[in-house]
């Protein structure tokens, strides 16, 4: 299967990341600042969403009472005075080695502010794996579509020879705007029912993936 591709492009947060568990306690103080009940993990992975007002609003937070710009620069003030207690998923560092020992190129492309991307995959010494590391320019997590449009032109690929490897339904429609497979992992910030109501190849973790992808 990995025979089949010549670049790789990997989401972070929840991907290569495990920090869905650190958001959901964030976003539950912000809720509980808020007189708002405290969300599951269950919960917080059935309403996460891009962009992430979105979920916001599912929560039940009320922009008319606080805007988004304010509860979005909280949340990512706390995201950032912690992230480094953050691991990375199981498999990670090995998956990204077989593939690299493969001869075969890798991208970062995230929805998280480009500098603290740099930053934290220098942090885990994983920059040595990619060739691109592409974030947002600011801190809002909002939709990375133009980003993985000009980078797949970048690329000057065929399509087919590029994957897509993410962890929610917004990787996967980036993907599918920018006309590459995509496979997603169920074990990030999207349970695995909201992601398998999309045509994509859906598996658990990143053990499963090395398996697919025979590494």
């Amino acid at each position: 299967m990995i025979n089949n591709y010549k670049h790789i492009i990997w989401d972070w947060n929840g991907t290569l990341l495990n920090d869905v568990d650190y958001c959901r306690r964030i976003i539950n103080r912000i809720l509980v600042d808020n007189s708002l009940p405290e969300l599951s993990l269950e919960k917080y992975r059935q309403i996460f969403t891009f962009p992430v007002q979105d979920y916001y609003k599912e929560a039940g937070l009320d922009f008319s009472k606080t805007s988004f710009e304010v509860l979005g620069k909280d949340f990512i003030d706390e995201y950032e005075s912690r992230k480094l207690t953050c691991s990375l998923h199981d498999s990670a560092v090995g998956v990204l080695s077989s593939i690299n020992k493969a001869g075969i190129s890798q991208s970062v492309l995230s929805a998280y502010l480009h500098e603290n991307l740099v930053f934290i995959l220098d942090h885990y010494n994983l920059t040595q794996y990619f060739d691109n590391i592409i974030g947002l320019d600011n801190i809002y997590a909002g939709s990375k579509t133009h980003l993985g449009l000009t980078l797949v032109e970048q690329l000057n690929l065929p399509k087919e020879e590029i994957l897509f490897i993410g962890d929610t339904l917004h990787d996967a429609e980036v993907a599918e705007a920018m006309g590459v497979n995509c496979i997603l992992i169920a074990n990030g910030h999207q349970v695995k029912d909201k992601l398998s109501g999309n045509s994509k190849i859906v598996l658990n973790n990143l053990r499963e993936l090395n398996k697919f992808l025979n590494l």
